[in-house]
């Protein structure tokens, strides 16, 4: 018995001598599915953004080459418009961001001015005279999530922009570039 507990220090000492067994090779990681699911290109994916952020949104039809969305949210409610898509209803080439806007009723004279002043939104009047602010978007397939988030970051910008020009037309062309 006494032998047997000597020799178990000594078959310890030979197992620390000997090198660690190679751990196997890591596996990959795998992409999250909404990362590897996002394709600007597709509308369902902009859609599930929105949705994740809160947004009710639904397709409301397909005509032709374009899907035609509506968003409803407690910052604004607005359309969206894929245009330059499949048969499917993807590979969209483009998105148009529309919404109509409430108070003011400026002259088309000071919408102008607008458009003249303003990067990425444009304001128009539509067949009854109501003021809507646009952006609008070319998809390409480097397009990513964060690219997405962009977009949606610029849309929000266009709003405030256009409801502080409609809060005053004067004041606002008065103070821009």
């Amino acid at each position: 018995m006494t032998r047997r507990l000597l020799l178990l220090p000594a078959a310890l000492l030979c197992l620390a001598a000997t090198p660690a067994p190679k751990a196997a090779p890591a596996k990959p990681v795998a992409k999250t599915p909404a990362a590897a699911a996002f394709d600007a290109q597709n509308p369902q994916s902009l859609m599930d953004l929105l949705g994740s952020a809160g947004a009710k949104v639904q397709t409301n039809r397909r005509d032709g080459d374009s899907v035609f969305v509506t968003v409803t949210s407690t910052a604004a409610n607005f359309s969206l418009q894929f245009a330059g898509c499949n048969a499917q209803g993807r590979a969209c080439q483009a998105a148009l961001f529309d919404s109509l806007m409430d108070g003011g009723a400026p002259t088309l004279g000071q919408i102008n001015g607008f458009n003249q002043t303003s990067v990425f939104c444009r304001i128009y009047q539509d067949k009854v005279g109501k003021p809507h602010a646009i952006y609008a978007a070319l998809l390409v397939k480097s397009d990513t999530r964060d690219s997405a988030l962009t977009h949606l970051a610029a849309w929000q910008g266009c709003l405030g922009e256009a409801r502080d020009f409609l809060r005053d037309p004067v004041a606002y062309l008065a103070n821009a570039a």
